[in-house]
């Protein structure tokens, strides 16, 4: 048998979880990636994996086998690196995944510079409101927003931070009158974005403490650009990104309301598999991230911090 691919694809089995995941992310069959490990524990002579309905687990001797995989594959694939020089030209297919509203408002722009400076490089971007599973799902990037450091094996690249800010439309405030504390939101008509990183329950963080409110909503959407839309016609307040809000801000289609009332703060983070043996594709996304992305959440928060309504 094939012994490496055999360890390679015990190794999936193993990240993944099951036979299928693997067979998927390996572009296999079921079948095949079952029969792979049954012949190399025939090989072997030993149980790698104990195998129930629900759930596979490793014997003591596929932990130890496993340990020596994953260092026999790493230093193939440091050989095999060497030799096409991966790790030094960016070439090839980059895989990168990012919430919609980031990725439409900033990451798009910084994937045009990159396709300039690197055009060996095909970029495939994917915009979504779900988290991926990078390993799973064969992404070699990720950006996400958290509010402490992701737990997970994966290099997370820290890029800057961003918080949200309540925004309305000039003629509804108008109309309804200007919140000047969060308790003042359960007058109103708020509008919420449904996003698996916005809770339900708006916190707002004071010197004197957090306030937190769950606001009665009478919309909500998943898409922060539609929800400003909604905002600057007239609806109501809604809760917005600064980097989403600040356009809308930046023209007055929209002002900030309880400016001096600010949301938590979630880091922005680009996530890889590993810092061994980076292929350059991934090292130079990573490298025009940490050198733009920065700088444009800083003019963002430039914006949102003057554009509120009493400034105007």
């Amino acid at each position: 048998m094939d012994t490496l691919q055999g360890m390679r694809i015990f190794t999936r089995v193993v990240d993944t979880g099951s036979f299928t995941a693997a067979a998927s992310a390996l572009d296999l069959s079921t079948a095949q990636v079952s029969r792979v490990v049954s012949e190399l524990e025939g090989h072997l002579q030993a149980r790698l994996l104990h195998r129930t309905t629900r759930r596979l687990a490793l014997t003591e001797a596929g932990e130890r086998y496993l340990e020596r995989c994953r260092r026999i594959l790493d230093s193939v694939a440091e050989a095999e690196a060497e030799a096409s020089g991966a790790h030094l030209k960016p070439s090839g297919r980059l895989r990168v995944h990012s919430f919609t509203g980031l990725g439409t408002e900033h990451l798009a722009p910084l994937a045009a510079l990159y396709a300039q400076r690197y055009p060996d490089v095909t970029l495939d971007f994917t915009l979504s409101q779900n988290k991926p599973d990078l390993i799973e799902e064969g992404y070699d990037v990720a950006i996400t927003m958290d509010r402490q450091l992701p737990d997970s094996e994966l290099v997370a690249q820290r890029l800057g931070s961003t918080y949200s800010v309540v925004c309305a439309a000039p003629d509804y405030l108008a109309q309804r009158g200007t919140p000047h504390h969060p308790r003042d939101l359960e007058q109103h008509t708020c509008l919420r974005l449904l996003d698996p990183s916005f809770p339900e329950e708006w916190v707002f963080a004071t010197e004197s403490g957090d306030v937190a409110i769950t606001p009665q909503m009478v919309f909500q959407i998943n898409v922060g650009e539609a929800l400003a839309n909604t905002a600057k016609a007239g609806l109501g307040l809604c809760l917005l990104p600064s980097f989403i809000a600040a356009p809308s801000l930046r023209e007055g289609s929209l002002v900030r309301v309880l400016p001096e009332y600010r949301l938590r703060e979630r880091s922005v983070y680009a996530l890889y598999p590993s810092r061994r043996f980076l292929d350059a594709k991934i090292k130079a996304w990573v490298d025009i991230l940490k050198e733009e992305l920065p700088k444009r959440l800083a003019q963002d928060d430039d914006v949102v911090t003057v554009r509120s309504y009493w400034a105007i």
